[in-house]
């Protein structure tokens, strides 16, 4: 949704002028539209006031840039679904997970990983994160006690 809005703003300077009050209201009502999931009815809006305008070269541009981007990725602009869903549509988010499970562990000065222990890393992080770490050891035990003890000392009648 960020670069999403990122693109509506320069659409809304091609068809406002830079202190036109109106043009952040414009913004709002677009993004409404794409969260709502209709990408294409925007892209298609955006060109036909573009069209009504008579907007040309330079001044058309960023019209014309957020209509093609909405196009380009309308597959991904599901929004609707990723709402109703309870999705984060944020990018930050994502960014921040990674920061904390990944870069703030991992990326140490001098620090040298293999793929699997880098793995097995972010897999205690993640649970840990989750607040599930007791659970987790209690089942690693239990499965550790079998493989060793039970499965090689099975008792016979």
């Amino acid at each position: 949704m960020i670069h999403c809005l990122e693109y509506l703003w320069k659409a809304t300077f091609s068809l406002h002028d830079a202190d036109d009050p109106a043009a952040e209201g414009w913004v709002a009502v677009q993004a409404l539209a794409l969260l709502a999931g209709h990408a294409a009815r925007v892209a298609d809006r955006i060109e036909e006031q573009a069209d009504a305008s008579a907007l040309r070269g330079e001044r058309r541009h960023g019209a014309d840039a957020c209509a093609g981007y909405l196009r380009a990725k309308r597959e991904y602009l599901h929004y609707d679904q990723a709402l109703a869903a309870s999705w984060p549509i944020a990018t930050g988010v994502f960014e921040g997970a990674c920061r904390y499970l990944i870069a703030d562990r991992l990326d140490i000065t001098g620090a040298r990983w293999s793929l699997i222990g880098a793995e097995a890393v972010l897999k205690l992080r993640a649970v840990e994160s989750n607040g599930d770490c007791d659970a987790y050891f209690r089942y690693h035990l239990a499965r550790q006690h079998q493989h060793v003890h039970r499965d090689k000392y099975t008792l016979t009648a």
